[in-house]
Order: C-alpha cells, then sequence, then structure tokens
C-alpha cells in the first residue's frame, strides 16, 4: 500500500523525534514535512540533512507548499494555545490531526486502551505522558473491578522538561486527571507531575493508586494478571515500559479519611492498588531518561499507524 505523507508542526524535541520514528520504522507513514517557526532550530536543520521539505513560517508556511495537498495526517507537537489556532486553519482542509499538546480539542486517546474507538475521529488529542504512561493501569483495574478513584503520579527529569511542557503545567493536571476518568474508567481521577532536578537525569517513573473494594483479596490475581497483560500492550510501541516492580495490595484503614477523594455516592473502598512503572526512552533523537518524551511520541506514532491502516482497509474495500 502507498504510504500516507505525515506533517509534524514544532521542529523541537518532540517533533525531530517524531519524524526520526516516522523515518526509521513506520509501516504506514512518510514524512512529508516539518514544521516550525525558528529557521535556526535543530530539528530544521536536521530535517534539511535528511532531505524532508522544510518551513520555518508555521501552519501558514505547510498550507502555502505546493505538495500540501498530498499531507494526510498533521501532528501537533506545540502547545496547548498554538494547537487551537492550528486546528483552527487546518481542519477545513480535512487534514487528520493528533494534537500532542493539552489543548483536548478531540477525544482523549491512549492507543492501547482505546484507540479502534477513535481512528474515524477528525482530531484526537494524546493527553500527556504521564496519561500515556499510567491511563492503561487504571484501565486495566477498572476492566476487573470499579475503580471509585485513581491517582497518577509522573516523576520526569527536569532536563526533559522544555519549554513547552512547563508553560502546560496546569493544563497537564487538568487534561489528565479528566483523562483517568473518560478513558482509565476511574470514578474520579488525580494527577499529579514532579519535575525531579536530580543530576545524573533520572529515568522517567510513574506510579498508580487505585481505590477499590476489594476486602476478601479475591480479584487480586485476576488484576495482576490484567495489568501485566496491559504493560505487554502498551510495550508493543514502546519497548521501555515496565513494571518496576510487583503490584502492591494493601488495606485501607477504618480510619483513613478517603472519603474526600471519593465521587459523591461512591461506597467506601477497602482496599489500594499501587503500580510503580519506569519508561525508558529509545533514544531515537532525545536520550534515553526522556522516557516521558518518547512515550509521546511512540503513541502519536501508533494512533498515526492505526488511522493510516483504517484508511488503506477502507479504500481496498470501495470497488473502484
Amino acid at each position: 500500500m502507498d504510504k500516507v505523507k505525515v506533517a509534524i508542526i514544532g521542529s523541537g524535541n518532540i517533533g525531530t523525534d517524531l519524524m526520526i520514528k516516522v523515518m526509521r520504522g513506520s509501516q504506514h507513514l512518510e514524512m512529508g514535512a516539518l514544521v516550525g517557526i525558528d529557521a535556526a532550530s535543530d530539528g530544521l536543520a536536521r530535517a534539511a540533512r535528511l532531505h524532508v521539505p522544510t518551513t520555518a513560517e508555521g501552519v501558514d508556511g505547510l498550507i502555502a507548499m505546493p505538495h500540501f495537498d498530498q499531507i494526510g495526517i498533521v501532528f501537533d507537537a506545540t502547545s496547548a494555545k498554538a494547537h487551537v489556532a492550528n486546528a483552527a486553519k487546518l481542519t477545513p482542509f480535512g487534514k487528520r490531526l493528533i494534537d500532542l499538546t493539552p489543548a483536548a480539542i478531540g477525544p482523549y486517546v491512549v492507543p492501547a486502551v482505546n484507540l479502534d474507538a477513535h481512528l474515524a475521529e477528525p482530531n484526537i488529542n494524546m493527553v500527556t505522558c504521564g496519561g500515556q504512561a499510567t491511563i492503561p493501569i487504571v484501565a486495566a483495574v477498572a476492566r476487573v473491578t470499579e475503580v471509585p478513584y485513581a491517582e497518577i503520579v509522573a516523576s520526569i527529569a527536569s532536563k526533559s522538561a522544555g519549554p513547552g511542557t512547563r508553560a502546560n503545567i496546569d493544563e497537564f493536571t487538568e487534561t489528565t486527571s479528566k483523562a483517568v476518568e473518560s478513558v482509565g474508567g476511574a470514578g474520579r481521577g488525580k494527577a499529579i507531575i514532579i519535575l525531579n532536578p536530580a543530576e545524573p537525569p533520572l529515568m522517567m517513573r510513574d506510579t498508580v493508586f487505585c481505590l477499590i473494594d476489594d476486602a476478601q483479596g479475591a480479584r487480586r490475581a485476576e488484576i495482576e494478571a490484567s495489568i501485566a497483560a496491559m504493560v505487554a500492550d502498551v510495550a508493543k510501541y514502546v519497548p521501555g515500559y515496565r513494571l518496576k516492580q510487583k503490584v502492591q495490595f494493601s488495606e485501607v484503614d477504618d480510619h483513613d479519611p478517603i472519603e474526600t477523594l471519593l465521587p459523591p455516592g461512591a461506597a467506601r473502598p477497602t482496599t489500594k492498588v499501587s503500580v510503580f512503572l519506569e519508561v525508558e526512552g529509545a533514544a531515537h533523537y532525545l536520550p534515553a531518561y526522556a522516557g516521558n518524551l518518547d512515550i509521546m511520541t511512540s503513541a502519536a506514532i501508533q494512533a498515526a499507524e492505526g488511522i493510516a491502516a483504517r484508511t488503506a482497509a477502507a479504500l481496498t474495500a470501495t470497488p473502484a
């Protein structure tokens, strides 16, 4: 099948890593353009050396490119505010948008959990790095038993948090919390991000806490199996994604003041499930400790591959 041409808006770390992933091993995608606003950026210079068409004129420059009509999918690796403007300009042209910012104009997508349900959407949102790492675990628990409350903590190396990440901290917590509920299946979700300044930089670590009702421990083996299967699913497109230790189960003490965490009307949970994760980057362009960035680009590529494969299947099924 012919590959789908893609454009990437944003010539920073994430956009450049996306470009390299597309060029190194994508099954259904090929680079059509890398778009930036800084003509001196390393990403645009690298793209030029790789013979990828570039523009430093932003989305307007992309639209003006002579082969713009051949672009099928556009990744946006800019910022939440910029994506709103970019989407407004691109949507009338019928381009499929994959949003790597917390703008969340379209539905939240975590490939291992709900990609198939959103392959036809014109604009999908990849939540956040913390969401991509932790929401699959919440979903794995929620498919076994009800999860009234889930809390995720994403700890990333300060060096891997660029200006876009730092400018969107509030959006990160709000977007991730909502997606923990709407995609992960928790009754109420909370998200926390920690920028760790340690030297040498530490690898991305994520912690997931789920409150459930399992007083007799009857579902623990099923929950462990569900989590193991989900970790394997995510690792298919993020090879550095893994459990750091065994899933932990602990009883909720009768005196623990957890009522304020629960949604209205929820029964008091009996058990806390704790899951500890580590995400090592593939080091295509970014350092291996930047698993937070690698999981975003890997998830976005997985989503685009799914969209491209669905498009190809539809064309094949349509009579000539």
